[in-house]
């Protein structure tokens, strides 16, 4: 099943499948290592739901919920 990082629940895990968007947003990601292949675990969310923090290739990384609707993931 396929589902944007945004929606992932705490302690979900996922397999990156694709990054959408363009530009600055994209490259970002990328840069960040946010890339197909990539596994991510959902560790925390803010109370209002913006910023996630999520776990991928031995680091913590916070996004925000407007990037995080950019990856779109293979639900583990």
């Amino acid at each position: 099943m396929l589902k944007k990082l945004s929606e992932f629940k705490i302690g979900e895990t996922g397999l990156v499948k694709k990054v959408e968007g363009e530009g600055r947003f994209r490259r970002r990601l990328l840069d960040m290592g946010v890339t197909p292949g990539t596994t991510i675990y959902l560790r925390k969310k803010a109370p209002l739901g913006d910023p996630l923090e999520i776990t991928l290739r031995g680091y913590e990384l916070t996004l925000r919920k407007d990037e995080a609707q950019l990856v779109i993931l293979e639900v583990a």
